[in-house]
């Protein structure tokens, strides 16, 4: 099991991917994605030879991959990446040459940190456009997840519309590369204003500047 990418977010750390193990993998997978707030995964009623054999099924798929995500080291999140011209959206989209889908889910966590579900999703951006063939990212979440669709807007990519899918009715929606690194930009200097707002805002009466 290998890392594949890397990336250091500047208030969580480390984030990283590797390859996913279907077996060694199953009982980590299969508290996640049966967790409640894992719904819109469509996997709640599934025991842990099914998401073996899902998985499996991933790994041995042609154009779909599984990873798992790591924060400073620990499984913390899942990510999948798939060619959408032939699978999940074949004949539901306009495809364009370098077009790459994906789905990811934060595991479950008793003390929730504040940002890091978009520190994930940045970083499952910024590995999958580290492969210079990628020239957008194409997600069809759950018109009811509009958790993920903040999520999704906060990173750059931009509506298509609503589309029927033989498992739910999605919300289709792309980001270019371009839109991206916009967005990543703005969240940088966001941070950097708030950062220096915090900082005037806490400076003792009197003292220097």
């Amino acid at each position: 099991m290998s890392v594949v990418f890397t990336r250091v977010d500047d208030r969580l750390g480390a984030f990283a991917l590797r390859t996913l193990d279907p077996e060694a993998d199953a009982a980590l997978l299969h508290g996640w994605v049966t967790h409640p707030k894992a719904a819109f995964w469509l996997m709640q009623d599934a025991d842990e030879a099914q998401v073996i054999e899902e998985y499996r099924r991933i790994a041995a798929h042609p154009h779909h991959d599984a990873y798992l995500g790591l924060w400073r080291g620990e499984p913390a999140f899942l990510a999948e990446r798939y060619d959408p011209a032939r699978v999940e959206l074949v004949g539901l989209y306009d495809h364009q040459p370098g077009d790459v889908g994906m789905h990811f889910l934060c595991a479950p966590a008793g003390a929730p940190v504040h940002g890091f579900t978009r520190a994930v999703i940045r970083t499952v951006m910024a590995w999958l456009f580290a492969d210079p063939a990628t020239r957008r990212v194409v997600v069809e979440p759950d018109v009811r997840n509009t958790a993920v669709h903040a999520l999704n807007a906060a990173v750059g990519f931009e509506v298509v519309g609503p589309i029927a899918k033989p498992e739910k009715d999605a919300l289709l929606s792309v980001c270019t590369r371009a839109q991206f690194e916009a967005a990543a930009e703005h969240a940088e200097q966001a941070g950097h204003t708030a950062a220096a707002e915090s900082a005037a805002a806490t400076r003792t009466e009197g003292a220097p500047a």
